[in-house]
């Protein structure tokens, strides 16, 4: 099956008439800035200044009480939207694909922004950043964003958030909302990444994501494991106290991910690859108030 098949867009034109802001409310505060004229909407007056436009002047104010004010408004910015997108060889595996789901998540998401006017960026990452697409405006875009999804392949190398949470930074004409969209198996770990995003006033969003086999494994015996990121290969006896061992470790990585997120209010989402990737966006409307 097609990774976006018909019935996949059918599904993306759905999300996007329900979503309507879905990127605003409690996922991003609604930017506005304050901009003399040409706005959307009336702010308040400021004193006029040698050089100001006179254009802008409230020729009723002026009229009425001989002040010179001129108007301000209040103009609604277009929101960038930046998705990460892990695309370390961890990512690939499972049933259903993780890598799969993730490009599906990240498509959706995608073709969301696009369709509310927003701008989107999509940068493919392992332990450095892969393959970017740059800031893109418009739904007729939403065809070269598919394209470049299902063209994105998993790399060998390790995961490294920080160092390409720093490459962002460094590349982005100025802040917005980033979707992590990761299992976050981060050597490093994690935090370094989405904190530095954080002190650079970005908006982060964690979409953790895992298989059922990930959370849940049930092999038992003498066993051979690679580990896909780093290339080591160890043999190993699973015994039902190892497997318990693994599901406790497990379980404390997923909380340390919620209660990082929760210290520092910031939006997270997780999900194994088994529930539809629509409905997963529609739990993230639900949980940031917007309703079907």
């Amino acid at each position: 099956m097609s990774l976006f098949d018909s019935d996949f867009l059918k599904k993306l034109e759905y999300l996007s008439l329900v979503s309507r802001r879905v990127f605003r409310g409690r996922l991003l505060a609604q930017r506005r800035t304050k901009q003399l004229g040409g706005g959307i909407e009336f702010a308040d007056h400021r004193e006029y200044a040698a050089g100001d436009d006179l254009r802008y002047l409230d020729w009723n104010v002026y009229a009425k009480f001989g002040d010179l004010l001129l108007k301000r408004f209040q103009e609604e910015e277009d929101l960038h939207v930046y998705i990460l997108l892990d695309a370390s060889k961890s990512m690939d595996c499972g049933t259903p694909n993780k890598f799969d789901y993730a490009r599906r998540i990240a498509a959706a998401l995608a073709y969301i922004a696009l369709a509310d006017l927003d701008r989107v960026s999509i940068m493919a990452y392992a332990d450095k950043p892969l393959d970017v697409l740059p800031l893109t405006r418009g739904k007729d875009r939403v065809l070269s964003i598919l394209k470049f999804l299902e063209n994105t392949k998993t790399a060998g190398a390790a995961t490294d958030l920080a160092t390409v949470a720093k490459s962002l930074v460094n590349r982005a004409q100025r802040t917005g909302l980033v979707v992590i969209i990761s299992d976050l198996y981060d050597q490093a770990g994690f935090r370094a990444g989405v904190d530095l995003l954080r002190h650079r006033r970005f908006e982060p969003h964690v979409i953790q994501i895992h298989t059922v086999e990930e959370a849940n494994p049930t092999f038992l015996g003498d066993i051979e494991l690679d580990e896909v990121e780093t290339g080591q290969r160890r043999k190993i006896t699973v015994t039902e106290r190892k497997l318990k061992q693994y599901n406790q470790l497990f379980h404390e990585f997923l909380t340390s991910i919620e209660t990082y997120c929760k210290t520092y209010s910031l939006s997270c989402t997780r999900s194994t690859t088994d529930l539809p990737f629509d409905e997963l966006i529609m739990r993230m409307m639900r949980a940031s108030g917007i309703q079907s």
